[in-house]
């Protein structure tokens, strides 16, 4: 939209890179091109305002294909208003000399014209095809049908309209429809990823397998070796019992000898002992016989002055001795007989 400034009873106008001005009194072009800026007085000028950039038209329509499926067509159409002293004088592009606003919708126009345009090729091209190849296969012709259709079409020429591109979007059925094409889709990729599921558990057991595997050989070669430890230990505590028994053995015979070593030398001790105490039994009771012997031929006085000899040197010290007349007169008697 152009930049209208007042001053006074004067108004100016400055355009735009992108948009056309056209500067009218009484039927007389004062000002015309792109980019323009100048002084009008309001009252008397008429405005032309129309934009030559690029645009973009979002389209979105509704066709039928040849076995009776709706489908909704997604577009976009790129133009330009390549001629805009026709388009000002084909469509009103003029503008408040006051506020520089559009007093009608001329882009609204283009737009509606270029839909119709460009469905209509559509339609026709889609209304000749089953569904499944429509949408498979139907974007590029549908593109090339609409592109060629504006730009054979004499109506945008006479407006000053150029179609720079045409591009189609997307081909979309109902959504019931569209669900039920893509089940044998989903149904495939669904048995895929089952057998990708079955596999993967498969080789999951298989693994889980080999692994049970390996940990039932870990538990039997530790088994064996807890045998073989056992079996080991067996052995070991085994040989350890004969050496203490050996040697418990050794040790019992060896105190059995020591004992025996002794009762023997006791024996031998005793036995020389009591052949010593016979040897002198012997010699005394020989000389106590020898001694009766001797005694037997000797007086009777003489064997009680010895015996009374023998007693006088076993009796202990006595310091007094009484004797009275009677014992010295029997003792007198008996030795006079």
């Amino acid at each position: 939209m152009a930049d209208i400034t007042r001053r006074a009873f004067l108004r100016h106008l400055r355009g735009a890179p992108t948009s056309y001005v056209r500067h009218t009194v009484r039927g007389k072009v004062r000002h015309e091109g792109i980019g323009q800026s100048f002084w009008y007085r309001p009252l008397t000028a008429v405005l032309s305002e129309v934009p030559v950039d690029d645009r973009e038209l979002p389209l979105l329509f509704h066709a039928r294909t040849a076995d009776f499926s709706d489908v909704t067509v997604q577009a976009t159409v790129t133009y330009r208003l390549s001629d805009p002293g026709v388009a000002a004088t084909r469509l009103d592009f003029s503008i408040d000399p006051f506020t520089g606003e559009w007093g009608a919708q001329p882009l609204d126009q283009v737009a509606t014209l270029l839909a119709e345009l460009a469905q209509q090729p559509a339609i026709d091209l889609l209304a000749r095809v089953p569904l499944t190849e429509a949408l498979t296969a139907g974007i590029a012709p549908l593109r090339e049908a609409v592109t060629a259709g504006l730009s054979s079409d004499p109506r945008l020429t006479e407006t000053g309209v150029t179609v720079v591109s045409a591009r189609v979007v997307a081909i979309r059925p109902e959504p019931d429809l569209e669900k039920a094409l893509q089940t044998p889709t989903r149904e495939s990729v669904q048995q895929n990823a089952d057998r990708a599921t079955y596999a993967r558990r498969a080789v999951a057991v298989e693994q889980e397998r080999a692994i049970a595997e390996n940990e039932l050989q870990n538990r039997i070669e530790l088994a064996r070796r807890q045998q073989q430890l056992v079996e080991q230990n067996g052995a070991n505590e085994r040989r350890k019992a004969e050496l203490d028994a050996a040697s418990k053995l050794v040790t019992s015979q060896g105190e059995t000898d020591r004992v025996r070593l002794i009762t023997e030398s006791e024996r031998l001790r005793s036995d020389a002992k009591a052949d010593g105490i016979r040897v002198v039994g012997l010699a005394d009771a020989e000389a106590h016989a020898a001694r009766l012997n001797a005694y037997r031929d000797l007086p009777e006085s003489v064997v009680y002055a010895l015996a009374i000899e023998k007693l006088a040197g076993q009796l202990p010290q006595i310091n007094e001795l009484t004797i009275t007349p009677d014992v010295i007169t029997k003792l007198v008697g008996r030795l006079g007989q």
